[in-house]
């Protein structure tokens, strides 16, 4: 007995869908093949380049030995350790410092002029002086104040970078708060909201979703710019190479830091990479 329903078929593609199919198909593995052939070929030549170099024996020697590196290897990897919690907490305090500099920077009225002034030497001066002269201000200068409960080479190392990174910042939130359009801050005011509370809710959830690639890239240089605190003195990554280096007459243990701070941005590097992907794409879509 029939019920009456009629039970649409399966979807079949047709020909010309299929073939389309099969000719993108194609081109990505022709893709794929050529660009493995290429960057063979690249390497190759490189390799060939440098060890048919006529002093590539004495650089491995002193570049690669492996007995150094496994020697080396211990300390180093100890000393990344200060490294690791360097970045995390100069990461944080960076992050905070250059969000509220950047809105010191966009608070309007003549009321607030000196704070603006203020801020905008800040991030002129800390983005145009070199890291490792804030670096030697604060590890040597400080100190040699003499003031009562002044820090240890730890903490100044890391506030050299807090300062420096938090100016660099500063610049790209305040890039990400001007870029949201004026007409939502209106609207924002219009429905009764303060200026605080604008901010809040309506502006800076915009400019940091923006801004979030940017942002990503320098904490990736922030990682890479923490092995420099050793200039202060303390036993970090870099510092470990440099005593094991001496210890063996060899720069091997400086390849191995390298290693391991390579090692340690891949995955900040991935999350940078995916979320600019992503950012691109929103774009794409919205345009």
């Amino acid at each position: 007995m029939s019920t009456g329903t009629h039970r649409p078929s399966a979807y079949q593609p047709s020909e010309i869908q299929l073939g389309r199919a099969a000719y993108r198909q194609r081109q990505t593995v022709r893709s794929v093949l050529i660009a493995a052939f290429s960057t063979l070929v690249v390497g190759v030549a490189i390799y060939l380049g440098i060890t048919g170099s006529p002093g590539w024996d004495r650089v491995r020697t002193s570049f690669f030995s492996w007995s150094v590196a496994k020697a080396s290897f211990v300390p180093v990897l100890e000393g990344l350790w200060l490294n690791i919690r360097m970045l995390v907490v100069c990461a944080a305090l960076a992050l905070v410092l250059g969000l509220v500099i950047a809105v010191l920077r966009t608070l309007r009225g003549p009321v607030f002029f000196p704070v603006r002034a203020l801020a905008t030497t800040y991030t002129y001066a800390f983005r145009g002086i070199p890291l490792i002269i804030v670096i030697y201000l604060f590890a040597f200068g400080v100190p040699g104040l003499r003031l009562q409960g002044t820090p240890n080479v730890y903490i100044l190392g890391g506030a050299a970078l807090v300062v420096t990174y938090g100016a660099y910042l500063a610049e790209v939130f305040r890039a990400g708060i001007e870029s949201v359009h004026p007409s939502q801050l209106a609207a924002a005011r219009s429905l009764g909201l303060t200026y605080r509370q604008t901010m809040r809710h309506v502006v800076l959830p915009q400019a940091i979703r923006r801004v979030a690639p940017p942002l990503l890239n320098d904490t990736v240089a922030l990682q890479k710019d923490v092995g420099l605190v050793s200039l202060a003195g303390p036993v970090d990554a870099v510092r470990a190479a440099q005593i094991a280096t001496a210890e063996h007459f060899n720069y091997t243990p400086y390849i191995v830091a390298a290693v391991l701070f390579v090692l340690l941005a891949l995955p900040l590097i991935a999350i940078t990479d995916a979320v600019t992907l992503r950012a691109a794409r929103r774009q794409n879509a919205g345009a």
